[in-house]
């Protein structure tokens, strides 16, 4: 019997891996018409466009063609095509590479991975073009807002030993944040609540009950009404830095949801959100090296 093959076969495509979608058990007479009822935004002419140039395969790598009848319980891999995609006008720097390990200094807006509007106009997919790396893989993530540091493995079968790093703890991270100063507030402090999903999709609250967040906040700087902030966050929760420093009456300058702003705004390259990855420490696993990264970046006092 044939065995599944990686990404059904097809190779990354100008920096970037076939997407995958799961096929469930159903009565769609063929794979063309799953996929246009699967994905009501892209037409059928479009998939048959890909169809036609080779640009749909399932599993074990045999092309999907337009009246080729439907089967469920295995995948489909296909290139995502964004004619429209807007230009990110940012560049990100290379600060390290070895044989394991990429570090980037990310600018704000840029996207870490491919998702939503952006596929070109990510660091991964930019730093695979750049870098010929089409193994690259991203260790860990940091918010398309947010500027600073990132990893990226150049092997895939070696990340789990750099994310138990995080899982364990072991790494040392530190952001610098730019927000409103308040002198009844008393810092260094540790902030430790249970954060949660929020009623809207993409933001995050705290709520009562057991801690699975905690940050280390210091104060560094002030200037007037603003002050810069250190920030180490020990757990990684989704927007964890954002949402503890508004809690604290202290939401960071340009963030447009946290308060939130209604409507949300589109992003304004003007204003980037003033939160910066500024350090990370930690020791290589495969090599035992000691490795220590700062970000050439800085924030912006409104």
């Amino acid at each position: 019997m044939s065995q599944p093959l990686a990404c059904g076969g097809l190779p990354t495509r100008h920096g970037v891996s076939p997407s995958c979608v799961g096929l469930p058990g159903g009565a769609w007479p063929t794979f063309t018409d799953f996929l246009v009822e699967r994905f009501p935004a892209i037409p059928r002419d479009v998939w048959l466009a890909r169809m036609a140039a080779h640009l749909v395969a399932d599993e074990f790598g045999a092309l999907v063609t337009p009246e080729r009848p439907y089967r469920g319980h295995m995948r489909l891999y296909y290139y995502r095509d964004l004619p429209d995609e807007p230009r990110i006008p940012f560049e990100a720097a290379v600060l390290f590479q070895d044989a394991h390990l990429v570090v980037a200094d990310k600018p704000h807006f840029l996207p870490v991975t491919p998702s939503g509007r952006y596929v070109q106009e990510t660091l991964l997919v930019r730093l695979k073009n750049q870098l010929g790396l089409d193994s690259l893989i991203p260790i860990h993530r940091i918010d398309r807002e947010t500027a600073g540091l990132v990893l990226f493995g150049v092997n895939p079968a070696e990340r789990d030993a750099y994310q138990a790093l995080f899982r364990r703890h072991e790494i040392s991270k530190h952001y610098e944040a730019i927000a409103p100063f308040r002198p009844e507030l008393a810092f260094p402090q540790r902030r430790q609540t249970r954060i949660v999903e929020d009623d809207i999709f993409f933001r995050q609250r705290e709520t009562p009950g057991e801690p699975n967040s905690e940050t280390l906040i210091e104060l560094l700087e002030v200037r007037g009404a603003q002050a810069r902030y250190a920030l180490s966050p020990v757990s990684g929760k989704k927007h964890q830095l954002r949402v503890h420093m508004n809690a604290l009456g202290l939401p960071l300058l340009n963030d447009r949801i946290y308060p939130p702003v209604t409507p949300t705004p589109e992003a304004d390259f003007a204003q980037p959100l003033q939160l910066l990855a500024r350090s990370i420490a930690f020791t290589d696993p495969l090599t035992g090296q000691a490795r220590q990264f700062e970000s050439r970046l800085r924030l912006q006092w409104a």
